[in-house]
């Protein structure tokens, strides 16, 4: 009975361990390694940021946006039309003013020239998505290359030291555990991220799609 308030001391400075100290004792490659991940995290949560912000507002159209153009049109007044897409600062505006701009040349010329104004505002809108893919796919590999130098360190100081106790082991098991948990995290928030933007672009390009149907059509009414 007497040796237990030793055990319960040596219980509470184990508990009293932080995340911190846990990592120092990983050692360089798994500093380093954890430190990789979170630059990307960074970088994934910058990139979400930015794209998601960029996309609500590529995707926040007046629904009378369509109708005006419709008027100014119909009544000739073409100069009203292009600053109500030049004051809109949105895809489909940007893709409406293009194809004003052609108007009195064939429909053919015109529609072409608004899925070549598509192409370069889609290109725009999926800004930085392959580097959010990549940090996607590359965070858990690093995490798991981690992993693979922990267990070698965790065996060979096992193999270089004749009283093998826990704590022989466990730099290497720290190492192997913390940096595939910290590259899991990061590839599932960067995943996650990825398709939620993915899913945004392609509601855009929707729209895109639907305002240049609804435009053609407008252009062909009056020779119907």
């Amino acid at each position: 009975m007497a040796n237990l308030p030793a055990l319960d001391t040596a219980e509470t400075t184990v508990g009293s361990q932080s995340l911190w100290d846990i990592l120092m004792q990983t050692g360089i490659l798994g500093i380093a390694n954890v430190g990789i991940n979170l630059v990307l995290s960074f970088v994934a949560i910058f990139i979400f940021v930015d794209r998601y912000r960029s996309l609500q507002r590529a995707s926040a159209v007046d629904q009378n946006f369509m109708n005006n153009i419709r008027n100014s049109v119909q009544n000739g007044n073409i100069d009203a039309a292009r600053n109500l897409c030049a004051h809109t600062d949105t895809p489909m505006a940007r893709m409406i003013e293009k194809g004003l701009q052609r108007i009195g040349k064939p429909l053919r010329d015109i529609d072409a020239a608004i899925e070549n104004t598509g192409n370069l505002e889609l290109f725009r809108l999926e800004k930085n998505l392959s580097i959010m893919a990549s940090i996607a796919g590359a965070a858990p590999m690093i995490g798991f290359f981690g992993t693979v130098t922990g267990m070698i360190q965790a065996f060979y100081n096992m193999a270089s030291q004749q009283n093998v106790t826990p704590a022989t082991l466990s730099s290497g098991i720290y190492q192997a555990l913390i940096t595939t948990a910290v590259g899991l995290a990061v590839g599932i928030f960067a995943y996650i991220g990825y398709n939620l933007l993915v899913s945004n672009v392609e509601k855009v390009v929707f729209s895109m799609e639907q305002t240049t149907v609804e435009f053609m059509d407008l252009l062909q009414e009056p020779s119907r």
